[in-house]
């Protein structure tokens, strides 16, 4: 398993899917080998999450540098050193690493996990070197429609994007629309390759989250909004919501007595505060630091509400926090386009008030009525037997499996 989010990285969703699978996959019959990233690669590390690990499990922690901060000269550095990403060098530590690994342990198939795009690079050579089946994972797409924005950044991405799809046994994808985006970019390829794995929310964890919970209100009195993780400043544009609070506040609708929205370990902290101030919305808004993942589940349970935000340009994607979100059973203010993937699946959820990010007139109007209807007793989201990290796992050993077959190979006429 070739991941480059993995503990001791802190800051990061995208470790719940690789560590959960790791975690759960001997139960379907098979035992992982990590291979990850050294620790110096990462800006943020926490040890939170490193008991996690179940004990003898393999990993392999290969030499990889920063080039924004291991490589750079007076704040640049070459772009060849970054591309596909910044950590371009784990190829260097990565590959032999990985072929040592497959020497030794002999393992049946090779999964990799995108982003980090190093990730698929190191999977598909080691695949091309050893053979060995590869299944590869998208938690997003990769080469998209000014995505990467630098010119060269992106031909990379097509080139290994396109060299992995070609080679993979399975293509994983955890959206809907990303796997039919897939299908069409690639008609050559069949379409049964290409499977639908979503992200979901650790059982287990939550148990462990509600034996120790507090139960008071985060700010009693006060109903608090709660948006846990990181705000893009493109893909989960806040500017549109600070509008719509700033409207509200100033028709006496909302004030710092009766809500307070709260952003835990948002990593762009200082845009928060700038459109907090300019909306004159400050004494609304709370930015906090990173917390432990078990703390962070028990605010989640704690809050009156939990917001989700994700762009029109993320239509593909749904942010993998959701899931935890459905199982915390709070009420939920979602705003994303209704025409995208995360709307649909709130809705499957029964989640109702949902209006698009980037417009502050149904961003007013969807947050003012959901205020009202909590405080009429809005019913929980609704709690999907399939979502639970388990489940995607038994789903995982399935595509494993069908990796390892051998391949059925249509007769050349010619040989007739």
């Amino acid at each position: 398993m070739v991941a480059f989010h993995f503990p001791p990285l802190a800051g990061s969703s995208g470790i719940q899917r690789t560590l959960r699978f790791v975690q759960h996959l001997p139960t379907y019959g098979w035992q992982p080998i990590v291979l990850t990233a050294h620790p110096r690669a990462y800006s943020s590390t926490s040890d939170d999450l490193l008991a996690s690990i179940p004990p003898g499990t393999v990993v392999e922690r290969a030499f990889a540098l920063d080039a924004a901060r291991h490589l750079a000269v007076a704040g640049r550095y070459p772009g060849f050193l970054a591309r596909p990403d910044r950590w371009r060098s784990w190829v260097l530590g990565a590959v032999p690493a990985g072929l040592r690994l497959i020497r030794r342990l002999r393992p049946d198939v090779i999964w990799s996990t995108y982003p980090i795009a190093t990730a698929h690079l190191i999977g598909h050579h080691l695949h091309r070197l050893t053979g060995v089946p590869f299944v590869a994972d998208f938690r997003d797409p990769m080469a998209q429609d000014g995505y990467p924005a630098d010119p060269s950044i992106h031909r990379s991405f097509e080139r290994i994007e396109g060299s992995v799809v070609r080679d993979a046994a399975r293509v994983v994808f955890v959206t809907p629309s990303a796997q039919r985006l897939y299908r069409a970019r690639y008609p050559g390829v069949s379409p049964d390759r290409f499977v639908l794995i979503e992200n979901g929310y650790d059982e287990e964890s939550f148990i462990e989250a509600e034996r120790g919970l507090e139960r008071t209100p985060l700010n009693p009195g006060c109903f608090t909004l709660l948006h846990s993780g990181i705000v893009y400043p493109s893909e989960r544009d806040p500017t549109a919501l600070f509008g719509a609070l700033g409207r509200m506040k100033r028709d006496g609708r909302i004030d710092a007595a009766t809500l307070r929205l709260r952003f835990r370990a948002p990593v762009h902290g200082d845009l928060l505060h700038r459109l907090a101030a300019q909306s004159n919305t400050a004494d609304l808004v709370e930015v906090l630091p990173p917390v432990p993942y078990a703390l962070a589940l028990q605010e989640m349970l704690r809050a009156d509400g939990l917001l989700v935000m994700q762009g029109a340009n993320c239509n593909e994607q749904i942010p993998a926090k959701l899931y935890e979100y459905f199982r915390a059973r709070r009420p939920i203010l979602g705003l994303a386009d209704p025409s995208g993937d995360t709307a649909r699946s709130m809705r499957d959820a029964g989640v109702v008030h949902v209006a698009k990010l980037e417009d502050v007139a149904r961003v007013e109007g969807a947050t003012s009525d959901y205020l009202a209807a909590t405080r009429g007793g809005m019913p929980a989201t609704a709690l999907l037997p399939d979502r639970s990290r388990r489940a995607r796992a038994k789903a995982l050993a399935e595509v494993l499996e069908q990796a390892c077959a051998p391949r059925s190979v249509t007769p050349d006429p010619k040989d007739s």
